[in-house]
């Protein structure tokens, strides 16, 4: 008890100090952070949406849609690879999960075996007795794109919010297909949401200049074949297209897409990489004098004719654009087109004066919790009351730093969290003392009381901030956004409380009894 290695006392010493010196700079502005010398921590808590304002979206990505239109583009495939083949067939399409087809030679099965393999090796082949062949993707497969999707709308998302300029943003993953977006300072998530709810998934397509738009319309398109209304209806121009639905070049193949003016009308210029750049070449050139259609999210924006080829992987996207407009669309042809729709499931937006308010009430509550339990302290066990209330100043400077070194965002959760740990960090203290003053009423000796006080209350300390501790585990695991929060500084707190109960007071003690030798605890 009375003995504390060299060693011992400059790591609680040195801990205590780093403690002090990291949570400095949050009683500061960042204005004055910034002045101070090179050499000494900068960095500051982040602050959640709840206390220093913006928005919060959650999003779902429609991960079903992902597998629509990869059992769409494996119709086109099977067609273009029958057709190859010289095999007949009837009945060819989506129904379902799975893409059927009647062969009209059964024999040929093996030859649409081998074709079909090479474009997608993931899947089932049944077959039935009349020649009808069904093609299903293996539930790996499916699981496996759908989790792509999410990671690849993930960084999308990233990308877009990047190129608007708003800083700091928080973009994450929730549950098996959601993402969580935490916006500061985005008080109206309006536009945001806009450009966030564009797939922009941009495709050169030729026009089937035989097929009637008014049949399209209708329905009746030849195979191969869709129907594409126009994005906008100006007298004169046509409503929608029959376009052929193979694409000749995607906009996945762009490298940059910039907003200009083209005979001072807003238009997008774009630029293709070396393979873009071939295929558009290629396709302008065999289809010269025919119509070409450009088609963002299976709407035509325009479809002008090709009057000579383009070779230089360059063009120009013209369209009834606004300035902003035109803006907008060359961002979201820069980030990339998203892999499926995404859909708001959850938004709530904070003013910065709301923020402020829940900060100046929630450092309040903690400032009074704090000077309730100084003095609690104070009444009831004198001196070693004091001892525990240096303790629980050094736990939270500890406690703050741990939040500012992590990275985690203070959250009004977080703050409850705080309060609830200045609470917890004293009640150590309490078990400690009270088992001392059973001691001394047992007849013990001083140094006997004090040895068995920290020793036979330390099970109880541990067991209690060890399911403390795991319930804490269980909120983070499970739960989300504000729930986190909290469960982030209730776990750091426990830790914290743990040292400073158990290290720094009883350090205290022991320095106390050395230099003052005394003859009772006061306590």
């Amino acid at each position: 008890m009375l003995y504390f290695q060299t060693w011992k006392v400059a790591l609680i010493l040195a801990v205590c100090a780093l403690g002090v010196i990291f949570t400095l700079p949050n009683a500061f502005s960042t204005q004055t952070v910034e002045s101070w010398p090179g050499f000494f921590p900068k960095h500051q808590v982040s602050l959640g949406l709840d206390l220093r304002g913006g928005s919060y979206l959650l999003l779902e990505v429609d991960t079903a849609s992902v597998e629509r239109d990869r059992l769409n583009n494996l119709v086109d495939e099977l067609r273009t690879a029958l057709i190859a083949s010289h095999v007949g067939y009837t009945s060819l399409g989506v129904a379902g999960d799975h893409v059927s087809v009647k062969l009209t030679d059964a024999s040929k099965y093996q030859d649409v075996h081998d074709a079909v393999v090479k474009y997608d090796p993931d899947l089932q082949f049944t077959t039935a007795s009349d020649g009808t062949i069904t093609l299903k993707p293996t539930q790996e497969a499916v699981e496996k794109r759908r989790q792509s999707a999410v990671d690849q709308s993930i960084e999308i998302v990233r990308r877009r919010i990047d190129e608007t300029g708003t800083r700091e943003a928080t973009i994450q993953r929730e549950g098996d297909k959601r993402i969580l977006i935490e916006l500061p300072g985005v008080s109206n998530p309006e536009h945001v949401k806009a450009l966030l709810g564009k797939t922009a998934r941009l495709t050169f397509q030729m026009v089937d200049q035989n097929a009637s738009a008014d049949e399209g319309r209708a329905g009746h398109v030849p195979p191969g074949d869709e129907y594409l209304p126009a994005t906008e209806n100006r007298p004169g121009l046509p409503t929608g297209y029959v376009v052929k639905r193979r694409a000749l070049v995607s906009g996945d193949m762009l490298t940059d897409a910039q907003p200009t003016f083209q005979e001072n009308e807003p238009v997008v210029s774009f630029k293709f990489d070396s393979v873009g750049a071939r295929r558009f070449a290629e396709a302008t050139k065999e289809n010269v004098g025919k119509l070409f259609a450009i088609v963002l999210d299976n709407k035509v924006i325009s479809a002008p004719v090709i009057r000579e080829p383009i070779l230089g992987g360059q063009g120009v996207i013209s369209g009834s654009f606004t300035a902003q407009s035109a803006s907008d669309l060359a961002l979201l042809l820069r980030a990339g087109a998203l892999p499926a729709p995404l859909t708001v499931i959850e938004e709530r937006s904070v003013g910065p004066d709301l923020g402020a308010d829940s900060i100046r009430e929630g450092t309040t509550s903690c400032i009074v919790g704090v000077i309730l339990v100084v003095l609690f302290m104070i009444v009831f066990y004198g001196l070693f009351g004091i001892f525990a209330d240096i303790a629980l100043f050094f736990n939270l400077c500890i406690m703050m730093a741990a939040l500012t070194l992590l990275g985690a965002t203070l959250t009004l959760p977080g703050i409850a969290g705080i309060a609830l740990t200045l609470g917890m960090a004293v009640d150590a203290n309490v078990l400690i003392y009270e088992r001392i003053r059973e001691e001394v009423r047992g007849g013990r000796s001083l140094i006997s009381s004090l040895q068995a006080g920290f020793e036979r209350a330390f099970g109880t300390i541990l067991d209690s901030h060890v399911t403390t501790l795991v319930a804490g585990a269980l909120m983070f695991w499970l739960g989300s956004g504000p729930v986190k929060g909290f469960a982030v500084t209730l776990s750091i707190g426990v830790l914290t409380s743990l040292f400073s109960a158990i290290l720094v007071t009883r350090l205290q003690i022991v320095t106390w009894l050395r230099r003052f030798k005394p003859k009772v605890i006061p306590i």
